[in-house]
């Protein structure tokens, strides 16, 4: 089984505390027999198996290694959704929550962009990549 997860700070009222999420929230990788599907269904907190055809699909060793080097190395890093530069997104979760953006940056930092039509003009922030979905 292989869950990789990101610090992320999170504040309540009285403190901010580091708590590690799951970089791919809904998906834990693992490594099981085919035939033993039923047996992965049943156990608490799985709500199914991706699959192709009814047959449980198979993630390559390489990407599942890079995950990991990744997610052990020192370096930054964050989830990112595969939405092309310039998708209208919407924000889903912190402080900017629900509001309607284009996307228009990727790279180390993700910009998203509030444009007021009428008269023109846009204000652009750095936002988390795994904070937005497309609309």
């Amino acid at each position: 089984m292989f869950l990789p997860t990101v610090p992320r700070w999170s504040t309540w009222k009285d403190r901010r505390r580091k708590i590690y999420w799951p970089l791919f929230p809904g998906y834990c990788f693992a490594r099981f027999n085919p035939s033993a599907k039923f047996s992965v269904l049943n156990c608490t907190g799985v709500a199914g198996i991706v699959s192709v055809s009814g047959t449980p699909a198979t993630v390559s060793d390489d990407e599942i290694d890079a995950v990991r080097r990744i997610v052990a190395s020192s370096l930054e890093f964050d989830a990112y959704p595969n939405i092309p530069t310039g998708t209208r997104v919407e924000i889903i979760r912190g402080p900017l929550k629900g509001v309607v953006g284009r996307l228009t940056r990727v790279g180390s930092r993700t910009s998203f962009l509030v444009t007021v039509e009428l008269i023109n003009r846009s204000v652009s922030v750095q936002i988390e990549a795994a904070d937005i979905s497309p609309v």
